[in-house]
């Protein structure tokens, strides 16, 4: 298929690089308001690029949307008003409301999707295979201070890619929520009936940390989405002392994964899900709850 990226931020420029080497893309193409940026990432590239949106509309079967947030609305209209497939960056739009309007824009046939690139961490398969009953959740996701973030909280930056695994990888129940943090911090407690599951986003942080762990009543999984690697450790089959001290013998797995770049599954899922019709994993529609359900965090934070 002929495929087009909006967009020529950090993700657009990501997107570029690995549409560029996949053999399921015929071609591809590349358009910003920024006529001069397109070209030049298309050259770094040794893609194609579009002088106007009508023309990049033209060339392609589908594209990737990587504009900034407020954007998302009315250029994904416009997609969707030419028939071509779409991909769009998370959040898929500014606001719940705006999610729910662009919902009534989808034409019958056109593939939407959204770009909740964790869900395609090869980790994510593994931990819901070994979990059975959690009895706690936790998922830490902190970032040192960036200057790329303008205008959206920690809570729509980040911890919208944890709060998309937890409710729709993990668990699908009634919850409530409780939360406390500012602009660039964030903690939330959820209680779905007797588990909890704590989330914990941050943008002043020292140390790059993706981390999950959840306990069971036989043993607690840890997942590192950065390193993809998992661990489960066994309850102790019996304690001995040892110079006056209880000593715990612990049984540790290390879980084989198969480590892959997530945006490359991501963008190939999503032409096959272009060519053949079938539903995009990440539907627009969890994309418009998970956005849903940052506002209600933020909102329990009275930001």
């Amino acid at each position: 298929m002929d495929v087009g990226v909006i967009g020529t931020g950090i993700m657009g420029r990501n997107h570029v690089r690995v549409y560029s080497e996949l053999k399921a893309a015929d071609s591809v193409w590349v358009y910003d308001l920024d006529t001069a940026v397109a070209r030049s990432v298309a050259e770094q590239n040794n893609v194609n690029y579009a002088e106007s949106m009508e023309e990049l509309l033209r060339s392609v079967d589908a594209v990737s949307l990587c504009v900034p947030t407020p954007y998302h609305c009315n250029t994904a209209k416009e997609v969707l008003a030419a028939e071509v497939h779409m991909l769009v960056e998370k959040p898929i739009c500014l606001t719940a409301a705006e999610g729910a309007e662009l919902l009534e824009s989808i034409p019958d046939g056109c593939v939407v999707g959204v770009g909740h690139i964790e869900r395609f961490n090869p980790i994510i398969p593994e931990i819901k295979r070994i979990a059975r009953d959690p009895l706690y959740v936790e998922i830490n996701r902190h970032n040192p201070a960036s200057a790329r973030v303008t205008g959206s909280s920690v809570v729509e930056d980040l911890m919208i890619h944890d709060i998309d695994i937890v409710f729709n990888a993990l668990f699908d129940s009634e919850y409530t929520v409780n939360a406390c943090g500012s602009f660039d911090v964030c903690g939330a407690l959820f209680d779905f009936g007797q588990t909890p599951v704590y989330l914990s986003a941050s943008r002043k942080a020292s140390k790059k940390i993706r981390l999950i762990r959840i306990e069971e009543e036989d043993f607690t999984i840890e997942g590192d989405f950065m390193s993809q690697e998992v661990y489960v450790y066994r309850k102790p089959e019996h304690y001995h002392q040892e110079a006056e001290r209880y000593v715990q013998e612990n049984i540790t797995e290390k879980v084989m994964v198969g480590k892959v770049e997530p945006l490359r599954t991501e963008l190939l899922t999503f032409i096959e899900c272009a060519r053949t019709g079938k539903a995009f994993p990440v539907t627009p529609e969890q994309g418009v709850e998970n956005v849903r359900i940052c506002e209600e965090i933020t909102g329990a934070m009275r930001l």
